[in-house]
């Protein structure tokens, strides 16, 4: 029997509960509400960092950050890393990573120079919309020229420092309003925006693949939802602010807000901005998915939707993602659709990780899978209603949180330590470490910390007694 194809759309700081599917009353997500249908819906999926590139190499390589050495951002992955596609590539898969990959730093490098492939046959590394001179601009130069002026999202703090300092100079245009609080229309055509290049490539790509018969493993790393919240204004008219739900907060939290922090105008907009990105990505996997179906490929692919992190979005009077992993950072979709709807329309709300996704893949394309792998393959939770883990394991320099059913456990360098009961009212806001009545509780996290470590060990195997 032939392999299966493996697509997987990888958004950008998308929350798990920024779905239709999930819950989210207020989000238009057909198009992903329909795939979860189709799918096991994994919905209580933790990442193993909270920020971008050790989290997808955490993804990417099944191993945990502090395994590889790359807990923070920053760090170039080296370029011998053993990825899936490396895995896939002796069994024949033809791998493509179309988009956002975010293996090297990319506020101080040239975006034409080589790229290491990481085991990418095919690469169209683009991991901020237009802001560099990258796959993006020349996909959108090839296509539209007259559109080059209008794709770029604003120039990183950072970048701009790196070009002052080397005198570079690359005549991009930006917009002179950086990372505003509220949705901005996107000054190119709707078909020319990032996530369009991103959709729009990934299906050429697989459309390649169908032509040869070849297996294949197509990554599709869409930036959205990830802030600035730039989308067509179509997307954003789906949503009126006044309409839209807020979170609520503890009142000593509430007190510290104002009518120029955090106020619920401030909150609506920052939501019709996210939820706008959402719904032109939905949009856009719709595209995809009917691709599959137009090239007779669907019931020949595995199909996995997912996001390298979350969003605080305003909770805890935050934007962005970070310590200490609150679920609204750390927990994220995680859709998986098999060949011929297999297992369709169950939620799976037992306790994933992130790295479980890439034993699962070698799994069902029936490849071994190598022991330094931390991951556990979801293939049993697909195919029945198995158990979920007992612990989701979040990690970044200096610090651990591990998510149970119940509770987040902090862990510092230091040896100071949090313990958050998400059970409990504001339960998420409320440090119990030093309450008495949490004595066993904490000391039960602790201990699930420590089994958690050690069951994640992989000491390298010895080839004779001494």
């Amino acid at each position: 029997m032939r392999r299966p194809n493996f697509l997987i759309i990888y958004t950008d700081q998308q929350r798990w509960d920024a779905l239709g599917a999930n819950g989210n009353q207020d989000i238009h997500t057909p198009r992903l509400d329909r795939l979860a249908g189709e799918s096991v819906n994994f919905d209580h999926c933790f990442v193993q960092n909270p920020v971008c590139m050790p989290s997808r190499l955490s993804f990417l390589s099944g191993q945990y950050p502090s395994t590889l050495g790359i807990t923070h951002m920053g760090v170039p992955v080296p370029e011998d890393m053993v990825t899936l596609p490396r895995l896939l590539a002796p069994y024949g898969y033809r791998s493509a990573n179309i988009g956002k990959l975010h293996f090297q730093p990319h506020a101080n490098r040239d975006h034409r120079a080589y790229h290491p492939s990481y085991g990418f046959d095919v690469l169209e590394i683009s991991d901020e919309p237009g802001t560099y001179e990258d796959a993006y601009r020349a996909w959108a130069r090839r296509i539209a020229p007259d559109q080059l002026p209008y794709i770029s999202l604003g120039l990183a703090p950072l970048t701009e420092v790196w070009q002052a300092t080397m005198g570079v100079q690359d005549d991009i245009q930006h917009p002179a309003e950086r990372f505003p609080k509220r949705p901005v229309a996107a000054r190119c055509g709707e078909d020319m925006t990032h996530t369009a290049f991103v959709a729009e490539q990934s299906i050429e790509f697989m459309r390649q693949q169908a032509q040869t018969g070849q297996p294949f493993l197509c990554i599709a790393g869409i930036y959205s939802p990830h802030s600035p919240w730039v989308a067509p204004q179509t997307y954003f008219d789906l949503y009126e602010p006044a309409a839209l739900r807020l979170p609520t907060f503890p009142p000593d939290v509430d007190a510290r807000r104002g009518p120029e922090h955090y106020s619920d105008d401030e909150l609506r907009l920052a939501r019709q901005g996210y939820y706008g990105q959402i719904s032109e990505v939905d949009y856009h996997v719709g595209r995809m998915l009917e691709a599959l179906d137009e090239m007779g490929m669907a019931n020949e692919t595995v199909v996995v939707f997912t996001s390298d992190h979350g969003e605080w979005l305003g909770e805890h009077l935050r934007y962005g993602k970070g310590y200490p992993a609150h679920d609204q950072c750390s927990r994220t979709p995680l859709l998986m659709r098999l060949p011929g709807n297999a297992a369709s329309g169950r939620t799976d709300s037992g306790l994933t990780e992130a790295l479980d996704v890439l034993p699962t893949i070698l799994d069902l394309a029936g490849i071994q899978i190598p022991p330094h792998l931390q991951g556990c393959s979801l293939l049993p939770r697909l195919r029945d209603d198995a158990p979920g883990k007992e612990s989701a394991l979040t990690e970044h320099s200096g610090w651990k949180s591990l998510r149970t059913d119940r509770f987040r456990y902090v862990l510092h360098a230091d040896g100071s330590e949090h313990l958050y009961d998400l059970l409990a009212e504001w339960g998420d806001y409320r440090d119990v470490a030093g309450a008495s009545a949490y004595a066993a509780d904490l000391a039960a996290a602790r201990h699930a910390l420590g089994h958690k470590l050690l069951a994640a060990e992989r000491p390298l195997p010895r080839v004779w007694p001494y």
